[in-house]
């Protein structure tokens, strides 16, 4: 009784950090519910639950018409109704959720962990995206996604500074990007498996280069320190390495670093070694999760490292499913894991696998990471439209 009565504390905070996570925050602002009148729960003619505040913003001013941010039905603000279950829940754990911590993705867990400190973006803000990039100059934050400009530009406080990229046929136009980096000089670079090319612009999306006909698919790019661009192609199964004269918008000359890679997504390089990381992650064969390897090569393009979904599964209790990867400031491969909602630090690649968690709770559907000059991991989360900011908790 004893021991039961030992783990009943912490099993009752997970219990309510999941439930803060999951029921409690209304999915378009990243506000918490409550029974104030803006922050109230309120159920849309199709079932889904918004805070008041997000349906007064979203409602026409004067028809009051609507359309659901999760599943287009169009619906009318005033046949909206209080959503009584999660109103209940909130008396039922009000006590607790007052002694919760305020950073509501994620709650504090043990030393060397990370904790999600705030979040930007949301529905409407991001629609379905897929890349995030950092520029390193000036610290902002460039996401590509699903919406009318494909190119969003944050600010340090979340804030959006800019946008660009407009949806069309158009050779400077972006049909539908997959992944985005930001140059040593501040070019944006964006590839787009519409037309299956490389565009780039400046910063403020003044088009500069079209690169098409040399890829069959391209997927993830990465810079280089020496400002090149690292391009996987999903389809050919290679690396490519291009350099580009920014300034002028020219091509200067292309070469191939690795030829018989299977399906490669993701790309990253570390900074302090050189090392280069690719993400192979080829289609599923019959029913189940698809198989992710992890590769690492040197700054030579030698393979050192490498650790595929099964080597994992040895060391992690559920199946891990790899959608990003990048390094952090000491050269650890850093993967995002859709099947478990998590982040995990594989280790240098010489030490391949020593597998730690570093996010556990407050993901849904993680599909890019970078870390900050400050050591903040960026988390782009495709499912909640947002990007979340996690940092060592040392408390």
């Amino acid at each position: 009784m004893g021991a039961e009565a030992a783990g009943s504390g912490p099993a009752l905070r997970e219990l309510v950090r999941e439930a803060e996570i999951s029921l409690l925050e209304c999915k378009v602002c990243f506000e918490r519910f409550g029974h104030r009148q803006q922050r109230r729960p309120r159920n849309l003619a199709c079932g889904h639950v918004v805070c008041l505040a997000c349906v007064a913003a979203l409602a026409h001013p004067r028809t009051l018409a609507l359309e659901c941010p999760f599943c287009r039905r169009a619906c009318r603000g005033c046949d909206t109704s209080d959503c009584l279950p999660v109103l209940h829940l909130l008396e039922l754990l009000g006590s607790a959720l007052r002694t919760a911590p305020a950073a509501h993705c994620a709650a504090p867990c043990g030393p060397g962990t990370l904790t999600c400190h705030h979040a930007f973006g949301g529905w409407g803000t991001l629609v379905n995206p897929t890349g995030l990039a950092l520029c390193p100059k000036t610290g902002r934050v460039v996401v590509v996604h699903d919406g009318r400009r494909r190119v969003k530009i944050f600010d340090s406080g979340g804030g959006c500074a800019h946008q660009f990229g407009e949806k069309g046929d158009a050779a400077q136009d972006i049909r539908y990007p997959l992944d985005v980096t930001v140059t040593n000089d501040c070019h944006v670079v964006v590839t787009d498996a519409g037309d299956r090319s490389i565009k780039v612009f400046d910063f403020f999306g003044q088009i500069k280069l079209v690169i098409g006909g040399q890829f069959s698919l391209p997927w993830g790019v990465e810079t280089t320190p020496q400002n090149g661009i690292l391009v996987t192609d999903a389809e050919a199964g290679s690396l490519h390495l291009l350099e580009v004269d920014f300034p002028e918008g020219v091509l200067r000359g292309t070469e191939r670093l690795q030829a018989d890679l299977c399906s490669p997504r993701g790309v990253a390089v570390s900074w302090l070694t050189g090392a280069i990381a690719v993400l192979e992650r080829p289609l599923a064969v019959g029913p189940g999760a698809c198989s992710t390897t992890v590769k690492v090569f040197n700054a030579s393009v030698q393979l050192i490292g490498q650790v595929d979904t099964f080597g994992l599964s040895l060391f992690f209790p559920s199946e891990i499913t790899a959608s990003a990867v990048t390094f952090d400031h000491q050269g650890n491969v850093i993967v995002a894991d859709t099947s478990s909602q998590a982040v995990l630090c594989l280790g240098k690649p010489e030490e391949f696998p020593i597998l730690k968690p570093i996010i556990t709770h407050g993901l849904s559907h993680p599909v890019a990471l970078t870390f900050t000059k400050e050591n903040s991991l960026l988390v782009l989360d495709s499912a909640a439209h947002s990007i979340k900011v996690y940092k060592v908790d040392w408390g």
